[in-house]
């Protein structure tokens, strides 16, 4: 890639929303009955065993085109050294750094958001575990956000892609 491009491409994606992606419950999945076990594999982290969707890859590859993918994660930095390989992405990825930013009383991730994203940079933010402090902060930013929740024991859908596409979409 000539420079040129190279810059053109940082450009576009610093003027596309984020999408902050967390990992357990989105793309590592859990909760589900062993006799109707999603497709996917396992993959061993640190020496625990998680269940990867095998559709998590495909959808955020397509919403690559359309946000910059951050991870949002209690993995952190530690995503980049499974999760792009595993999952057939370009990476590392940037991540929200969070250990020790919690705050009483607000959700334990959105201290690191906040010092991590620009107020006025759009932003999606797929996980399972989205709550009040999260629908209250969403509403608060300046900047268009857009909480997706999944469900555990499925992770990352179609219909998410869709929703995130369509938002972004209306953005542009």
């Amino acid at each position: 890639m000539l420079c040129n491009d190279w810059d053109k491409k940082v450009h576009e994606l610093r003027d596309s929303p984020l999408l902050l992606i967390d990992v357990d419950g989105v793309i590592s999945l859990f909760g589900f009955a062993l006799d109707t076990r999603p497709h996917g594999q396992f993959l061993m982290v640190d020496g625990i065993a998680h269940f990867l969707s095998a559709v998590a890859g495909d959808h955020l590859r397509d919403l690559s085109d359309d946000f910059e993918l951050t991870w949002c994660t209690g993995w952190e930095e530690k995503a980049n050294d499974y999760l792009p390989r595993a999952l057939g992405l370009a990476g590392p990825l940037p991540y929200v750094p969070l250990t020790g930013r919690a705050v009483p009383g607000a959700h334990w991730k959105l201290a690191g958001i906040d010092a991590f994203v620009a107020p006025d940079r759009p932003l999606a933010w797929i996980d399972d575990a989205h709550d009040d402090a999260c629908v209250e902060w969403a509403a608060a930013r300046r900047a268009p956000t857009l909480l997706v929740a999944t469900e555990p024991p499925a992770g990352i859908t179609a219909e998410h892609v869709g929703r995130l596409r369509g938002w972004a979409g209306a953005l542009a």
